[in-house]
């Protein structure tokens, strides 16, 4: 089968360049069985195409990148016909899919996995702040042939706005980061903490380093690591540093995957502090590596609390600060919810995503067959 991806980024020649690694595994995993095509809107400052893990990489390069995303996937198409086009994320790759899509003739299935559902004006993010994101939100979902989401909180907006959408989990590649059991705790040792994100004002690092003030003003001892890009020219270390916390805070910056694996695995806590997440890979990667999270009431976390991870309100160090200290206190608890996290992680791993999209590709290919019959 031929299909073709349409992805914002994430497919960079190297993995210092951007990789998501989610999309990463999941098209190896494609590649194997079916010829890829991934068509990116950004990523490279000009035309580009190169071998993928096995599929092919199209960037637009230059302007008008939606544009030229769009005739190079019909180009393509005219030399060998796709079956299906996937599109993740929705703006604006899930728009250009569909419009691919009612030119050619051809099925869409568009994942939502950002912030194309929510608005928070006061960082200037989310798809439906303007009218004319909420314009195009709405043209991908209604261009859509099916539609996913990595949570169940993004199933639940998307059926309040009349969509039916199927969850499908993009999950963790078990050979690249391994499976670890839960451990106890060390007494008398300070509590290891770990947060993997960029710093942005969505992951509101913020709320997080105010809530790790908290823990110290209480006398918890601890030491937490902060993994990920800088987008903030600096202002999360400075506020580490005006909030005294020394150092128990230590930033990585950009790590590789081999890298943050080791980070994460030797943590007690993955703590999370996002306004939004639509399916967090931390928190995923966290629970494989036999970690549990304590985090914001959004993605993952608002889906497996209480039973598999803890959670607080959003924008809210005090709530957050007393979740770490409770389950600091109580290990066995700790050790339950770390289980039960990586129960659910493993259950739907990049194995399991990957079978499960190319069972949507048959169905959706299926119907395309007999609608042309039909016709």
């Amino acid at each position: 089968m031929k299909v073709g991806l349409v992805v914002l980024g994430g497919v960079a020649r190297r993995p210092e360049e951007g990789w998501v690694p989610c999309l990463h595994w999941l098209i190896e995993r494609l590649a194997r069985r079916h010829e890829v095509h991934v068509f990116s809107v950004y990523g490279a400052r000009r035309p580009d195409q190169y071998r993928f893990f096995g599929a092919t990489v199209h960037h637009a390069g230059a302007r008008p990148r939606r544009l030229r995303t769009l005739a190079a996937i019909m180009a393509e198409h005219r030399r060998a016909p796709f079956a299906l086009l996937h599109a993740f994320w929705l703006l604006p790759q899930a728009v250009i899919a569909a419009c691919a899509g009612k030119l050619l003739g051809l099925p869409v299935l568009a994942h939502v996995a950002g912030g194309e559902l929510v608005a928070l004006p006061d960082i200037a993010y989310g798809g439906l702040l303007t009218w004319r994101g909420r314009v195009w939100v709405r043209l991908a979902l209604s261009g859509a042939s099916r539609i996913t989401a990595a949570s169940t909180p993004i199933i639940d907006i998307l059926r309040a706005r009349g969509y039916a959408a199927e969850q499908v989990q993009l999950g963790v590649d078990l050979q690249r980061w391994p499976v670890a059991t839960p451990r106890a705790r060390q007494r008398g040792t300070p509590a290891r903490l770990v947060h993997v994100a960029t710093l942005n004002r969505v992951k509101d690092q913020t709320t997080l380093l105010h809530a790790t003030r908290r823990l110290a003003d209480h006398g918890v001892d601890f030491r937490l690591d902060i993994a990920g890009g800088d987008t903030l020219d600096g202002a999360v270390e400075a506020l580490a540093r005006d909030l005294r916390l020394g150092d128990r805070v230590r930033f990585h910056g950009y790590l590789r995957h081999e890298q943050l694996y080791q980070l994460v695995k030797g943590a007690d806590v993955h703590l999370l502090s996002s306004r939004h997440e639509a399916g967090e890979l931390a928190t995923l990667e966290a629970a494989v590596a036999g970690v549990p999270t304590v985090g914001t009431t959004v993605g993952y976390v608002a889906e497996w609390a209480p039973e598999a991870a803890v959670a607080a309100p959003p924008r809210h160090a005090d709530a957050l600060a007393e979740a770490v200290m409770a389950l600091l206190l109580d290990d066995r608890r700790r050790l339950a919810l770390a289980g039960e996290a990586q129960r659910r992680a493993l259950a739907h791993d990049a194995d399991w995503t990957a079978r499960r999209f190319e069972s949507l590709y048959a169905e959706l290919a299926s119907a395309a067959t007999r609608k042309g019959r039909d016709r």
